[in-house]
């Protein structure tokens, strides 16, 4: 396994990812110019990435089957963003994927009290810290899914990308000034070749 890809990757982060580890889940894979980028390839990168998230300690190994549970999870994931992106019903195995993860190892519900007043502080299920971290990626995807920054999430318009972002205003396309500035300069070229060669610009 590349174990750089991960840091050159993320040099341009994704608006959203920093508040909702599920969408840097769905944004694990993408296409760069070289190909198909997956930074969940195989066992050892998925347990890399949860680790990196904070989501499963390092001393605690991730079997295969785990591993494909969060491929799972990933691709339901991306079908709930597209089914509420586009305002249509999603289908039943994508949710039946979410509730089957979140009911895998529920929080027990807690409430703190800081300097700056209750909260709520659930605690994650430690029997099973990788079905744990399963659960709480399905339970920020749920909080993402029915908050108020639902509206805001969006499907990279750059052709081949298919990363999702939270919108930071309604004209936003790309998920990163990368993502536009490649669109426009294909679309700058496309003009330039389709302008007649006899009629060339000063």
């Amino acid at each position: 396994m590349d174990h750089e890809s991960p840091v050159y990757l993320h040099q341009l982060p994704v608006p959203g990812e920093d508040r909702y580890a599920s969408l840097a889940l769905v944004n694990t894979w993408f296409t760069v110019s070289h190909g198909r980028v997956d930074l969940l390839d195989g066992t050892e990168a998925a347990h890399l990435w949860l680790v990196r998230h904070g989501l499963l300690p390092d001393r605690v190994t991730l079997n295969g089957r785990q591993s494909g549970r969060l491929l799972a999870l990933r691709e339901a994931l991306r079908t709930l963003f597209r089914a509420r992106a586009d305002g249509t019903r999603p289908p039943a195995d994508a949710l039946d994927t979410l509730n089957a993860t979140l009911a895998a190892a529920p929080a027990t519900p807690r409430l703190a009290w800081t300097a700056d007043g209750p909260h709520r502080a659930d605690v994650p299920d430690s029997g099973n810290p990788a079905a744990a971290a399963l659960s709480q990626l399905a339970e920020d995807a749920a909080d993402l899914l029915t908050g108020a920054d639902a509206a805001q999430l969006t499907e990279c318009a750059a052709q081949g990308c298919a990363r999702w972002f939270l919108r930071s205003h309604g004209a936003r396309r790309w998920c990163t000034t990368k993502c536009g500035n490649r669109v426009r300069a294909a679309r700058a070229y496309a003009a330039r070749k389709a302008g007649s060669p006899e009629k060339h610009l000063p």
